[in-house]
């Protein structure tokens, strides 16, 4: 499943969201040379998060296979700022176009119901704490993550608080089989978390997935908690689809639209 759009109206221009989707472009080409190597490489070894780097329980000098015939060396000395910049990272073409389209579905009305300098705190501050919380439940691990999902998982649990019975209009592949069909946020949010968490959940003492499961779990998990503080009270009651008793109700079952 994957989403198309929603049917959540925006009141405000999503400046920072097109701005956070432009960030990530340019970084995508300049800094990591649009997924060609050796700029792609480096890129993941100096920005990326490595929780052995970082918590020094993986000694100094060794070295992670990248690609072909390049690794990653881990240093001697922690750079806490990988916390940060790994959100701007990604590892190939699918998944920065994933990331954007879902920061781009999600992200919008949430920092409407927040304000654009508020957004912009939020955002950042999921993605740290899906940052540190991926780390301790791998600290062990010599391999780079890079990517913006764990602070997109902060929007996505911060928009089942804020708009869990709007419609998501969502793409479904069932072979060669393709249709549409929508399904209130609560329903395609909640299946997202509960497919990230057995994800996790497996992962734990056993080698890694490449998957950042724990990042996504507790970007979500921060975000459905902190958007009861950084939300506008006055933004959100304006909108028409705030909350669990609109107007304007998803309904009950899954709707077919296509």
């Amino acid at each position: 499943m994957f989403p198309v759009a929603d049917d959540n109206p925006t009141l405000l221009t999503p400046w920072v969201t097109m701005g956070l989707i432009a960030v990530n472009l340019l970084t995508w080409i300049f800094v990591q040379g649009l997924g060609t190597d050796p700029s792609l490489a480096k890129s993941i070894c100096t920005l990326g998060l490595v929780p052995g780097e970082l918590l020094q329980t993986v000694p100094a000098g060794v070295q992670f296979p990248i690609a072909d015939g390049l690794y990653c060396v881990l240093g001697d000395t922690p750079q806490w700022s990988t916390l940060i910049t790994t959100l701007f990272m990604h590892g190939g073409w699918m998944h920065l176009i994933g990331n954007m389209w879902f920061l781009w579905v999600f992200g919008n009305n949430i920092e409407d119901s927040m304000g654009h300098l508020r957004f912009v705190i939020f955002y950042l501050l999921v993605g740290l704490i899906a940052s540190l919380i991926q780390m301790v439940a791998d600290p062990q691990s010599p391999v780079p993550i890079v990517g913006a999902s764990g602070a997109i998982g902060g929007v996505m649990g911060a928009y089942i608080m804020l708009y869990p019975r709007v419609n998501v209009h969502m793409f479904i592949f069932l072979v060669i089989y393709i249709t549409t069909i929508a399904v209130p946020a609560v329903y395609m949010l909640g299946y997202w978390f509960l497919v990230q968490l057995a994800g996790g959940i497996g992962s734990l003492g056993g080698q890694s997935s490449g998957v950042a499961f724990w990042a996504h779990i507790g970007g979500f998990v921060a975000g459905a908690l902190l958007v009861l503080i950084f939300k506008d009270q006055r933004l959100v009651e304006r909108h028409p689809y705030y909350g669990w008793k609109q107007k304007n109700s998803a309904g009950g079952a899954w709707r077919q639209i296509n």
